[in-house]
């Protein structure tokens, strides 16, 4: 009783905690935001899909169950955060698509029928290490790129962030399916997405298109058949992408970032180049798969969250371990295409 308590004091008056009383009762039942028990492992793998879609502006269980369904078919919506968001949207799109199925940014009785075939839980459990809360952790990171340069790496702020990204999940999922956990205890057991995949591993890319329009990137085999899909950020107004085809010439793994001051990046004011060293909250994540010219290339980034949401210095941005699993499918010389729109 102690919130409305306090909103009482502020409102004066029996009549007014009468009042907030029956407004909180009506939230309560008109449908406010999904309670924990809402979010059980049981409710979640047992969604079903009944004709009306999931919320996209707020977690569901059918959102949370076709989300890490569409991550273990390869068409990934970004970070996994139990909304049907424009990045669900988009990967559901292209699963259908190359399912051959009837294409729209929703969900069909057809699409999730197909989906569905995967029956097992999209839920597991995970113990935490001693591993996992040992660090190195950064608590607060710089807001300008000039002052990373002094950082001896850009890591995780806490366990909790590492232990999202790792599960491909958003902190808030992460959190809203272990109320009141401690995610810096080791042997603290944690709900988790459960995205693995029953095939043999990443397939090897003949070519990877790039598509500035609908902000997304799509790998095909030898045979012309997609076997990856991933929502992405893909340049801006001012700093746009590359036109045509160009050819992956290297890939680095945990780089170091470095910022030459001709890039003339918003908000960046140095005179002089500098490096950023390695780690999951580099500017360009935990990987870069370079492409000709220089500043071009394809990486991961700080924050998933964002990705297909805000825009990049000209760049393709994927969340970490999208681009982590694009660049164990491309090698030297695998064509990415730039395209503007459907291809």
């Amino acid at each position: 009783m102690t919130p409305f308590k306090a909103v009482a004091v502020r409102c004066g008056g029996q009549g007014a905690i009468l009042h907030l009383l029956l407004v909180a009762w009506w939230g309560l039942m008109a449908g406010a935001p999904a309670a924990a028990a809402d979010l059980s492992a049981e409710r979640i793998n047992t969604a079903e899909f009944n004709g009306k879609p999931p919320p996209a502006d707020e977690v569901s269980p059918l959102g949370v169950r076709l989300q890490v369904l569409l991550a273990r078919a390869h068409f990934s919506p970004g970070e996994i955060d139990g909304k049907f968001g424009e990045n669900a949207k988009k990967a559901l799109r292209a699963y259908a698509e190359a399912e051959r199925l009837s294409t729209a940014d929703r969900v069909t009785r057809e699409i999730w029928q197909k989906l569905r075939s995967d029956d097992r839980p999209v839920l597991t459990t995970y113990d935490v290490t001693e591993k996992d809360v040992a660090g190195p952790f950064l608590p607060k990171l710089p807001t300008r790129m000039e002052d990373m340069k002094d950082l001896h790496g850009l890591d995780y702020a806490n366990p909790r962030e590492q232990l999202a990204e790792r599960f491909h999940m958003s902190e808030q999922l992460l959190a809203a399916l272990n109320p009141h956990q401690p995610f810096d205890r080791a042997g603290t057991r944690l709900v988790v997405a459960d995205v693995a995949d029953e095939g043999a591993g990443a397939a090897q890319a003949d070519r990877v298109e790039v598509d500035k329009i609908r902000q997304t990137v799509k790998v095909f085999d030898a045979s012309n058949h997609l076997t990856d899909f991933f929502p992405a950020t893909v340049g801006s107004e001012d700093k746009p992408s590359p036109t045509g085809t160009l050819k992956v010439t290297s890939i680095d793994r945990n780089p170091n970032y470095r910022y030459n001051p001709k890039y003339h990046f918003k908000g960046v004011h140095a005179n002089s180049p500098f490096t950023i060293r390695p780690g999951p909250n580099n500017p360009v994540g935990t990987v870069w798969i370079q492409l000709p010219g220089e500043g071009y290339g394809i990486h991961g980034t700080p924050d998933p969250g964002k990705v297909s949401k805000a825009q990049s210095h000209g760049c393709v941005r994927l969340t970490n371990w999208d681009a982590e699993r694009l660049a164990s499918e491309v090698k030297k010389g695998t064509p990415v295409a730039f395209v503007d729109g459907a291809s």
